[in-house]
């Protein structure tokens, strides 16, 4: 066997293997003498089938099954021993008449190959990393929101703005036939809030959807449909009062405090407000720190400036498409994809230059974490060590499950190493602001 390489340009290649009889006829013979043994071939007794018939009948299929399984062994040993960074898969020239009868067999093959660039992580502007504080104004909300929840419920046989209603919504024609608790302050339409307050149980009023809340998924919730029909909704419905309750906030007392945090956590209001303002600004952590990922990596991509073998990865997606797809969505699909090709280079550079990996007892250890936060969910805050490995072993043997933790690892890794070498701008925000100057709304 020989393979030689034509370097087209810097991002491209053809590969030539030269496929000879003494590559592959053994292993060709072996097979059609197996197939001899097993023959059922009216005429002849089992086992006594001739070599010719055989190879008459099945010769040339073995022949291309082999030859195919010897150019992909041999391709990724060619590329691993030079050392050819590779974009996608070598894509095959096919050629309609080739011959398989000639001596030796050559096939081509393209190579789209990885550009040459360098990543700095100082870039040349600072980026924005927002450390969101808890301020008064969310505090006040959240320790109101507690003490709503865990508060007294008083039934009323009269509707008030201060007040919650249970009931139905319902529009045969748009299928809408739900049943909802809210609060009258959600609703943002002020002739809905004047319909409702004064009605009593039992009573039917009629209201509009359009801006009947202030959020979307307010509206999609409590009509019951998906949240697309409810951006677009413009329609009237009929709302049934089951009950009308006023929530009577709960005393800042011990009994709360020991009810929320466990006894003898919290033993004041200023107490709680400490605890709300940690936890809150212990997830806060979790969405400044994904905005600062997703800045940086739209400033690397932005400052990395290198060509891509365009037309071969187009080629490629044409290829690899599970449906047959023409020119024109092939190019589509590339430039949806292109950004996401770049970073994962970029990325692949940084993690080889600055020895990052992912060791087996680091992963353990992360899907230990993963499964605890998980549990804690549900209210099971304190799993013992043997339960946390086992359900994490469990996890791990999912090879997907298993890859996508391992990318959280290595993503936090990548986090870190920005944290101390990136150039960041420390902007402490509140979560309001933080949402108006991340998202600009």
């Amino acid at each position: 066997m020989n393979i030689t390489k034509e370097q087209i340009d810097d991002l491209n290649a053809v590969v030539t293997v030269a496929v000879s009889k003494e590559d592959y006829q053994k292993n060709v013979d072996g097979i059609l003498q197996n197939y001899r043994k097993q023959a059922n071939i009216p005429g002849f007794r089992k086992g006594q089938v001739p070599i010719g018939l055989i190879r008459q009948q099945y010769g040339k299929a073995v022949l291309v099954d082999e030859v195919n399984k010897l150019l992909q062994d041999s391709l990724n040993t060619y590329l691993k021993e030079e050392k050819l960074d590779v974009l996608g898969n070598p894509l095959p020239r096919l050629k309609e008449d080739f011959d398989w009868d000639q001596e030796p067999l050559a096939f081509e093959f393209e190579l789209g190959l990885a550009p040459s660039f360098d990543v700095k992580l100082k870039t040349r502007k600072s980026i924005t990393h927002f450390q969101i504080k808890a301020d008064k104004k969310e505090v006040d909300q959240q320790m109101e929101r507690i003490q709503k929840q865990y508060g007294k419920l008083i039934s009323k046989n009269e509707v008030t703005k201060e007040d919650e209603v249970t009931g139905s919504f319902r529009n045969a024609e748009e299928e809408i036939e739900h049943k909802t608790t809210f609060e009258v302050s959600q609703v943002a339409a002020k002739k809905a809030a004047s319909t409702l307050v004064g009605a009593k149980p039992g009573d039917i009023v009629k209201l509009k959807t359009k801006g009947l809340f202030k959020e979307t998924y307010q509206l999609a919730g409590n009509l019951g449909v998906a949240a697309d029909k409810a951006e677009k909704l413009n329609v009237e419905v009929d709302f049934e009062i089951e009950e009308v309750n006023h929530r009577e906030a709960a005393e800042l007392n011990q009994e709360l405090f020991d009810k929320i945090f466990g006894p003898d956590q919290i033993h004041s209001e200023q107490e709680m407000r400490d605890k709300i303002v940690a936890d809150s600004e212990a997830q806060f952590v979790q969405q400044s720190d994904q905005k600062l990922l997703n800045d940086i990596t739209e400033r690397l991509i932005e400052q990395c400036d290198f060509k891509l073998p365009n037309d071969f990865l187009k080629k490629w997606i044409q290829a690899s498409s599970e449906e047959p797809i023409s020119d024109d969505q092939a190019k589509e699909e590339y430039e949806k994809s292109e950004k996401g090709i770049r970073y994962q280079l970029i990325e692949a550079k940084i993690i080889d230059e600055h020895g990052l990996s992912v060791s087996q007892e680091e992963l353990i250890d992360f899907a230990k974490g993963f499964m605890k936060s998980q549990m804690a969910q549900y209210g099971h805050m304190n799993p013992s060590e043997e339960e946390l490995s086992s359900l994490s072993m469990r996890i791990l043997g999912n090879p997907e499950e298993a890859k996508r933790l391992s990318q959280q690892l290595m993503s936090q890794k990548l986090l870190e190493l920005y944290k101390k070498e990136a150039n960041l701008k420390v902007k402490e925000v509140s979560y309001e602001n933080f949402i108006k100057e991340a998202y600009g709304s």
